[in-house]
């Protein structure tokens, strides 16, 4: 993985997003020398999307079988909408 600070990711955003795209290869952008953010290829956002599913999916299952629920009113409600 490629580090680099904001400001030559902001240089070098089309060569960078080139390098993403066509390689594979993860940058970490880093903001006074802390992980701010990283860019990564189309197919590892598919990758991270499916594993979220896949995540999901398995609490969901584990939910069912403990037969615990939350009424949608007290989801709206814990989120504040």
């Amino acid at each position: 993985m490629t580090k680099m600070s904001v400001s030559k990711f902001r240089s070098n955003i089309k060569e960078i997003g080139n390098q993403v795209a066509y390689t594979g290869e993860r940058v970490l952008v880093d903001n006074h020398n802390k992980p701010f953010f990283a860019v990564i290829s189309s197919a590892d956002l598919e990758l991270l999307q499916f594993l979220e599913d896949k995540i999901d999916l398995q609490k969901a299952k584990e939910a069912l079988k403990r037969n615990k629920f939350e009424s949608w009113d007290a989801i709206k409600k814990e989120l504040g909408i």
